[in-house]
């Protein structure tokens, strides 16, 4: 089924490819590509990336936990301006939005002003998390996702979807090819941070998990071929 309005969450491991930190520039063409082909299918696009590639939270009791988030949020902002550029070079029109305001590098948020870009077509990056400390871009993304009425989000991994147990130390391990976010929190699978699952259920926003690197994932979820786990909210 397509969707009218989809939110695609990045990891910023994802974007640093092989290089681990960083950018790799290949990596964020292949994505931005992959969007491009379901923008111009009128699908609007909102786009949440972590900071994985700078900033993995806090590395050391010296850093209190606040800062510590704050780095994080900041290196959001980063791969949102990085990103959002080769967008535009692959021809997509972009806006960044951000809780708090970073001077002219982006705008500030607000559910009209988003709105407003998503009518003219442009793909429209969320920066900065939820602006507090102690909450992950999983609960920005669905902050975000409930709040500018989605269809759902996507959620681009180096996995191919949501399994019983860690197929990397288990060989056995089932992947489910569709589960309830209500399962999902019972058995702690993580899929995304419990703050975010909770809000998953209470509003009913479905989710989806794919492989990022499996050819044309990003366009196929957009347009609602999911090969991957489908995360129910009935």
């Amino acid at each position: 089924m397509n969707r009218r309005r989809i939110f695609l969450k990045l990891s910023g491991e994802a974007l640093a490819g092989h290089k681990k930190t960083g950018f790799d520039e290949d990596t964020v063409k292949e994505v931005a590509r992959q969007v491009k082909l379901s923008v111009d299918l009128g699908i609007q696009v909102g786009i949440v990336i972590g900071g994985g590639n700078f900033w993995r939270g806090r590395t050391s009791e010296a850093i209190d936990r606040t800062k510590a988030d704050q780095i994080g949020m900041l290196a959001t902002v980063m791969n949102c301006i990085y990103v959002s550029e080769i967008f535009r070079n692959a021809g997509m029109k972009t806006q960044i939005l951000t809780p708090f305001a970073c001077g002219a590098m982006t705008q500030l948020f607000s559910k009209d002003r988003a709105n407003k870009y998503f009518e003219k077509g442009m793909v429209v990056f969320f920066a900065g998390g939820t602006g507090h400390p102690y909450f992950s871009t999983d609960t920005g993304i669905t902050l975000r996702a409930v709040e500018m009425d989605a269809d759902c989000i996507l959620l681009a991994k180096s996995i191919d979807g949501v399994y019983d147990s860690d197929p990397a130390k288990n060989p056995q391990a089932k992947r489910y090819d569709t589960i309830s976010i209500q399962e999902v929190i019972d058995k702690k699978l993580a899929v995304v941070d419990l703050t975010a699952s909770i809000m998953c259920l209470e509003h009913k926003m479905p989710m989806a998990v794919f492989d990022l690197n499996e050819k044309d994932s990003i366009a196929n979820a957009i347009q609602g071929k999911i090969n991957g786990t489908i995360v129910t909210v009935e």
